[in-house]
């Protein structure tokens, strides 16, 4: 069973709402994961992918990137909200930094065993978390962007490992992208791993995305795939 509320927390003098997932009966602290959204804010999937989190044991904390809880419900409205915070990358770390160190201050949490997952905007999220030197120990990128933002053009946080999936068919992330997040991590030093999905496209987690001429494609097999690497991926970087 899982027990579920929201969780306040701020920055900046912004108050965000997080959707936390816990296990029902805790005996003692156990890891804590964040989970990032895509460009239109935390919708149901996150709050989905936060639950499973909790069905395997975590904490998860399904973060609010925009304050307020905010979404948006169309093409503009998405890349308004996400520009805004895309257009500063200190803010964007500022923002996750507050996140992580709010799930990591709860009782619940093991602070010493905290991970962080990302979709799209989210993935880009969760890779500058362990590029600003935050404590956290791994971060997963789910078809996110993976640029560095130009103040911070290697990771800071070279113990935390990096799993990212990506799409072979994504336009929206190009091999040169692929290219540079790999010289990046062996530039630090890191634990990385990238897997490659043949012929999956961006957003292929989303049931809701249904836009192949916009390379927007859900795609069930890649889905499962990338949930059971993630899975994977957490229970060795938590033992």
């Amino acid at each position: 069973m899982t027990a579920t509320r929201t969780l306040n927390y701020s920055d900046a003098g912004l108050e965000f709402k997080g959707y936390l997932a816990a296990p029902d009966e805790l005996s003692g602290s156990v890891p804590g994961v964040l989970v990032c959204h895509a460009w239109g804010g935390q919708k149901e999937l996150e709050r989905e992918y936060a639950e499973r989190l909790a069905g395997l044991g975590y904490v998860g904390l399904a973060v609010d990137m925009y304050g307020g809880g905010r979404t948006g419900d169309s093409y503009e409205e998405n890349a308004e909200l996400m520009n805004a915070v895309l257009s500063d990358r200190g803010v964007l770390r500022a923002r996750i930094q507050a996140a992580h160190e709010a799930l990591a201050g709860l009782d619940e949490v093991d602070a010493s065993r905290t991970g962080c997952l990302g979709f799209c905007f989210g993935g880009l999220t969760a890779l500058d978390l362990a590029r600003s030197g935050a404590g956290v120990q791994g971060v997963i990128s789910f078809h996110g962007a993976l640029a560095a933002p130009e103040d911070m053009r290697c990771v800071k946080n070279p113990e935390a490992r990096f799993l990212v999936l990506h799409g072979d068919a994504d336009p929206m992330v190009s091999g040169e992208d692929v290219s540079a997040l790999q010289q990046e991590l062996r530039d630090a030093g890191a634990d990385w791993q990238i897997n490659i999905y043949g012929n999956a496209m961006h957003s292929f987690t989303n049931p809701e995305s249904q836009a192949p001429d916009m390379g927007l494609q859900y795609d069930k097999a890649t889905a499962e795939r990338s949930w059971r690497a993630a899975r994977d991926f957490f229970a060795e970087l938590f033992g």
